[in-house]
């Protein structure tokens, strides 16, 4: 399988990135002994590249597959955290539930955060710079859905990574057109940033129309890894093989059943934090006072499910 050096980091990665969020409890929500043998199987087949988060609570997935191989793959994590002590506590988290005494690329956790993002979050943003110094992180980075984040992380010498979101529907892209996050990419790449791309396929709504998808983001600018999310070994082995150089595949359709996101109109309270925390503009209180799904904008990342204090979101 191909591979690339992140930007300036000296990191080498797989350009097909296992993204661990679909394993874990926001989604699919599969046990750890059977999350851990998927992911150890990617990593047998030739990933060496991870991508998680704080929330997406699967480090115990990933931390069962490391004590199924014999080598370290790569590996990136993410926090919400804003504070400099709550992000401490974040890089512990991961270090300590992951068992590594280092991370190679911690980013700030901001999908829908707006340029003052390194300045609201300036304790965080800095915590990673001193826990980059120390050498218990490798690289810094930004995950984002904004082309103005995006824009503006490319032109700070302090960002190592960049992880936007893009696919060839537009689908989930704030602060911009899809024209204008290619464009933001492209920056990335002029001022020497390691870039992986999130939500090719539209966090799998978009999975129908998978090679032209893929094919789009492979010819982008720049050399770009992609994190796809895999809940399968069938999905591990049909990425793999496209990523291998194998095309006309047949079955992605069929390896991933249709999920919708929904909302338990019996449990809802209308409280509208799920409308705060969701990236896409997809949720709004209707007039039961009901929050209510656009399955046009949705990209199914999960991350109102988390945030919702009834517990009223499932994907189903």
């Amino acid at each position: 399988m191909d591979r690339i050096i992140l930007g300036n980091t000296g990191i080498e990665v797989t350009k097909l990135c296992f993204g661990a969020l679909p394993l874990g409890p926001l989604q699919k929500n599969i046990s750890v002994e059977e999350g851990g043998e998927i992911i150890a199987n990617a990593l047998r087949r030739g990933i060496n590249f991870i991508d998680t988060a704080q929330i997406y609570r699967t480090y115990p997935h990933i931390k069962a597959a490391l004590d199924k191989v014999d080598f370290r793959p790569v590996i990136a994590t993410k926090s919400m955290a804003e504070s400099y002590e709550d992000m401490e506590r974040a890089i512990h988290e991961a270090l300590e539930g992951l068992s590594l005494d280092y991370i190679d690329i911690f980013h700030l956790h901001a999908a829908k955060a707006d340029t003052d993002i390194f300045e609201k979050r300036k304790g965080a943003f800095q915590c990673l710079l001193d826990y980059k110094k120390e050498g218990i992180i490798k690289a810094v980075g930004i995950s984002t859905h904004s082309v103005d984040v995006v824009e503006l992380a490319a032109r700070r010498e302090d960002v190592d990574v960049i992880f936007p979101l893009i696919n060839k529907a537009g689908r989930g892209i704030v602060k911009g057109t899809l024209e204008d996050m290619e464009r933001a990419i492209e920056l990335c790449h002029e001022n020497n940033k390691g870039v992986y791309l999130m939500k090719v396929l539209g966090g799998g709504t978009v999975i129908e129309d998978y090679q032209s998808c893929m094919d789009y983001a492979m010819n982008l600018s720049g050399d770009n890894a992609i994190a796809i999310g895999m809940v399968s070994n069938e999905e591990v082995d049909y990425n793999i093989r496209y990523f291998d150089g194998e095309r006309d595949l047949e079955g992605i359709v069929n390896i991933r059943s249709k999920k919708v996101v929904k909302v338990s109109e019996i449990s809802c309270v209308g409280c509208g934090t799920c409308t705060d925390i969701c990236h896409s503009e997809a949720i709004s209180i209707n007039e039961k006072q009901k929050a209510l799904i656009d399955t046009s904008k949705c990209i199914q990342c999960g991350y109102c499910i988390s945030a919702c204090p009834q517990f009223s979101i499932r994907i189903v």
